[in-house]
């Protein structure tokens, strides 16, 4: 994967242990209850394949890792995961698109 993803980096997890457990343990009860298996009104594998795009479109090396292996533990099929890969690539030129046109607005060439 790109960037500086290691395995090992989830050590790292010790400094935020260490001086912030009140907001580490806030972040982990919030992140158990969106991803949480029953409850919620979007199954669990679609909330799954959200994050997973979200995640693409980020260029989250960690997100990604994490988001396709429980998609797939929540029953994704590989052609889900292309979709989400494809969904992800289509925000993602969509924003280069949209961004375009505030360029061109910004650029002081088109007074209005």
């Amino acid at each position: 994967m790109s960037g500086y993803y290691e395995p090992t980096d989830r050590s790292y997890t010790k400094v935020y242990k260490e001086h912030t457990p009140d907001i580490l343990k806030a972040f982990a009860d919030f992140d158990a209850t969106v991803f949480a298996a029953e409850g919620r009104e979007i199954p669990l594998k679609f909330r799954e394949l959200i994050a997973l795009a979200v995640s693409i479109t980020t260029q989250c090396s960690y997100c990604i890792d994490a988001h396709s292996k429980n998609a797939v533990k929540a029953g994704a099929t590989e052609a889900e995961l292309a979709e989400s890969a494809w969904v992800a690539t289509a925000i993602r030129a969509g924003g280069g698109y949209a961004h375009g046109r505030l360029a061109f607005k910004l650029s002081g060439l088109h007074e209005h």
